[in-house]
C-alpha cells in the first residue's frame, strides 16, 4: 500500500512538473485525473499514510483565521536601485576598486512578491512574506497552493531559500475575463492580482490562480562558492530558477544583456521591471557586506517606465514633517502602468525651474520606480500659457516666509509649531514602521489635531476615551478600540519609538542597528559622536544628526514625557554588549554540531557581540568548527583564521 503510494506521488508530482514548469506533458489530463483519484482514495482509506509532498496537500478546501506574523532568522534587504548607465558603470568601478578579478551574474528582475521557503528535514515548514524585511506572515497554507514550490526537498536538506511569486501573464488574462463575467472589478496587474492572491484567505482560490515562482537565493550559511552554483543547485533539488542569466565581468555585456532583455520584455510569460546584477562569489559578497539599506555586492537596474501625456491643471503645495515644501501636480486623468493616475510629484522648486513647468502645459507623466507618479518634462510646442508658475513665498500651512538654502533644492519652512508639519511628525510616529498604532491615520489626527488634543507626540499618551469621543464620527467601541491601541504602543521595543520621533537620516534599521548596542534611549541619547558612528552600517551623519536632536532641550523634555506616560524607551531584542567577548568579530559556523542546534548556536555567538556569517572570508575573525567540516575550515586554515569547536563555544 505504502509502496503505491509513493509510486502515485513520485508520477503525479513529475507529470506537474512536466505541465506546469516545463510546459511538455507526457501524459492526458484525463490519464492524470485517474491516478490522482486513485491516489486520493487511498488516501482517505489510510490517511495515516499521507505523504509530506503528495500533490493532494496543493488542493483548496481551508478557510483561514488571517495570518501570523513571522520574524525571519535571516533579514531580507532591499537592493540599490540605478536607472542609468553612468549608475552601473559606477559600481563596477567600486567593486572593481576592491575586486579587480570580480564577476558578476545578470538575471531578471520578477514584478512579484518576495518569498522566503524555510524546509527542515526536507520538509517545507514555513513559507512567509517579506513585510518590513525583519517580519513578515506566514502565508504556508496558500504557498502550498503553488505547483512548482517543493513540498519535500531530496536527502532531507534544511535551508532557507528566497524568491518571487508572480501571476504568468496568461493566467493574468484568465482571471480577468473571468472577474469581468463575474461583473467584478478587474485587476490593475499581474503583480496587484498575485499580491491579492497571497493574501487569500480561503486557500482554494489561491489554488485555482496558478502562481508560480523563480526561486534565486539561499539565506544563510550555504555551502556554494558562486551565486550561479545557487542557481544550478536549486534547480537539481526541484525549485525553479529562471533560466535567462549571463555571467561575466564586462558592464558592457551586462548593457548588451540589459538592451536584449527589454526588447524582448513584451514577449516574456510573465512580469519583469529590470535586471538585477550581483557579484558572482559569495566570498566577495562577504567581504562586501551591507549598508543599513541594501547590499553593497548587488544593483537593480530598472527599466525605464511607461510614459504618458497628461495636461497640469493646478499644482498643490505640502509641508512635510521636516519643513520641506513639496509640490503636488492635478492633472487631467490619464491611465498609466494599469491605474488612473490624476496627481504626480514635481520634486521641488529646482526641478520646476529647470524644466521650465507652467500651469496648463501638456507634460510627460511617468511612475517613478514604477510606484510613485511624477512628471517627467513639458512637451514642446503644446505650450498655451505664457507666464511662469507662481512659487510661494508663505508657508501654505502657518504662512511663515519659506526659505530656500544654497545648499537645497527645496523651499522650507523652519518654523517648528507649523500645524503641518506637526501633524506630519504625529502620523509618521503613529505609522505602521514606528509606534504601529492602529486606526491613528492622518484624518483622525487632523481631527484631533484641530480640537486641539494633541500637539506633540507625548500628547498622543495623554489623551482618554472621553476625549476620543468628543470627536465627529467616534462612538464609544471605536474610542476604546483606539485607546488600546494607543495603550498598547507603550510596550514596543525602543527602536519603533526612536524611529517614530522622525530624527533626520535615522530610518527603521538604523534604529533598530543602534538600540541593539545601546539597548535604552537615555543611554544612546547620552552617546558621543565617536561611539554611535563606529556601529557597522552607520557613519558620522548619523551621529551627527542624532548627537543634534538629542542635545536640544525640547527633545530631552519629550523623552522624560514619554518616560512619565509609561512609553517604554528600552531595546526588548537581544542586545549586543560593546564590551563582550565576542564583539565585532565576525564568526562563521561550519559542520556538525553535537549538542547544540545550528540556530542555538547562532544565538549564542550573537548575545556575545559575534555577527554570523555564511562563507570563509579575509575578514572572517573566527571559524567555529564541527564534526564533519568541509571546504570551509580548509579555507580558514589556509587563510591562518583562528579556530575552535564546539566546546569551546559551550564554555564561552
Amino acid at each position: 500500500m505504502i509502496n503505491r503510494m509513493k509510486q502515485l506521488v513520485e508520477d503525479l508530482n513529475r507529470y506537474a512538473k512536466e505541465y506546469y514548469t516545463n510546459d511538455a506533458p507526457s501524459i492526458s489530463d484525463s490519464e492524470y485525473d485517474k491516478l490522482y483519484r486513485e491516489l486520493v482514495q487511498l488516501e482517505e482509506e489510510h490517511p495515516e499514510l499521507i505523504l509530506p509532498d503528495s500533490p493532494t496537500h496543493r488542493v483548496g478546501g481551508r478557510v483561514l483565521e488571517g495570518f501570523e506574523k513571522f520574524e525571519h532568522e535571516y533579514p531580507l534587504f532591499s537592493l540599490q536601485d540605478a536607472f542609468l548607465r553612468e549608475e552601473l558603470d559606477e559600481f563596477d568601478r567600486r567593486i572593481k576598486a576592491e575586486f579587480p578579478q570580480a564577476s558578476y551574474l545578470a538575471e531578471l528582475k520578477i514584478d512579484g512578491l518576495s518569498l522566503s521557503l524555510t524546509y527542515v528535514g526536507g520538509v517545507l515548514q514555513v513559507a512567509a512574506t517579506r513585510g518590513d524585511g525583519s517580519v513578515g506572515e506566514n502565508i504556508t497554507e496558500n504557498v502550498k497552493r503553488i505547483k512548482d514550490v517543493p513540498l519535500t526537498l531530496p536527502n532531507g536538506e534544511t535551508l532557507t531559500v528566497r524568491g518571487e511569486a508572480y501571476l504568468p501573464r496568461a493566467a493574468f488574462a484568465k482571471i480577468n475575463q473571468e472577474r469581468q463575467e463575474n461583473g467584478e472589478s478587474e485587476f490593475a496587474n499581474p503583480r496587484n492580482a498575485a499580491a491579492g492572491t497571497l493574501r487569500q484567505l480561503d486557500t482554494a482560490v489561491v489554488a485555482k490562480r496558478n502562481l508560480a515562482t523563480f526561486i534565486y537565493q539561499e539565506a544563510g550559511e550555504t555551502t556554494f562558492e558562486t551565486q550561479e552554483a545557487v542557481l544550478e543547485g536549486f534547480e537539481a533539488l526541484g525549485f525553479v530558477v529562471n533560466p535567462r542569466r549571463l555571467v561575466t565581468s564586462s558592464m558592457d555585456e551586462i548593457w548588451d544583456f540589459i538592451q536584449e532583455i527589454q526588447a524582448e520584455r513584451d514577449h516574456l510569460a510573465y512580469d519583469i521591471d529590470g535586471i538585477v546584477i550581483k557579484v558572482n562569489s559569495l566570498a566577495m559578497q562577504e567581504e562586501l557586506g551591507f549598508t543599513v539599506k541594501a547590499p553593497r555586492w548587488a544593483v537593480a537596474y530598472k527599466f525605464p517606465a511607461e510614459e504618458k501625456e497628461a495636461e497640469l491643471l493646478s499644482v498643490d503645495w505640502q509641508v512635510g514633517r521636516t519643513g520641506v515644501i513639496t509640490p503636488t501636480a492635478n492633472l487631467r486623468p490619464v491611465q498609466l502602468a494599469g491605474t488612473t493616475v490624476s496627481r504626480a510629484t514635481l520634486h521641488n522648486v529646482d526641478y520646476i525651474a529647470e524644466k521650465d513647468i507652467r500651469i496648463g502645459d501638456t507634460v510627460i507623466v511617468y511612475k517613478a520606480g514604477d510606484i510613485i507618479p511624477a512628471v517627467l518634462r513639458v512637451v514642446e510646442g503644446k505650450r498655451t500659457n505664457q507666464e511662469p508658475m507662481v512659487i510661494p513665498s508663505a508657508c501654505p500651512s502657518c504662512q511663515s516666509e519659506l526659505v530656500h538654502y544654497e545648499d537645497e533644492v527645496a523651499l522650507r519652512c523652519i518654523n517648528p509649531l507649523c500645524p503641518s508639519q506637526v501633524q506630519r511628525r504625529l502620523e509618521h510616529f503613529a505609522s505602521r514602521d514606528a509606534m504601529n498604532i492602529a486606526g491613528l491615520g492622518s484624518s483622525i489626527v487632523e481631527k484631533l489635531f484641530k480640537a486641539n488634543l494633541i500637539h506633540d507626540v507625548a500628547d498622543i499618551y495623554r489623551l482618554t476615551v472621553e476625549d476620543l469621543l468628543t470627536l465627529e464620527g467616534f462612538k464609544e467601541k471605536s474610542a476604546e478600540k483606539l485607546f488600546t491601541a494607543i495603550q498598547a504602543s507603550k510596550t514596543n521595543s525602543a527602536e519603533k519609538l526612536l524611529f517614530g520621533l522622525g530624527i533626520r537620516h535615522v530610518g527603521a534599521k538604523a534604529s533598530k542597528l543602534l538600540l541593539e548596542v545601546f539597548g535604552h534611549v537615555t543611554a544612546l541619547a547620552e552617546a558621543d559622536e565617536e561611539a554611535i558612528a563606529k556601529i557597522e552600517g552607520l557613519g558620522g551623519v548619523i551621529a551627527k544628526s542624532l548627537r543634534s536632536y538629542f542635545d536640544k532641550k525640547e527633545s530631552k523634555t519629550l523623552i522624560e514625557e514619554l518616560a512619565s506616560y509609561g512609553v517604554n524607551l528600552s531595546y526588548l531584542g537581544k542586545k549586543v554588549a560593546q564590551d563582550a567577548a565576542l564583539s565585532g568579530m565576525t564568526v562563521v559556523l561550519t559542520g556538525k554540531l553535537e549538542q547544540m542546534g545550528r540556530k542555538e548556536a547562532k544565538e549564542k555567538l550573537e548575545n556575545l557581540g559575534a555577527k554570523v556569517t555564511g562563507s570563509v572570508s579575509k575578514k572572517t575573525d573566527l571559524v567555529v568548527a564541527g564534526s564533519d567540516a568541509g571546504s570551509k575550515l580548509t579555507k580558514a586554515q589556509d587563510l591562518g583564521i583562528r579556530i575552535e569547536d564546539e566546546a569551546w563555544l559551550l564554555d564561552l
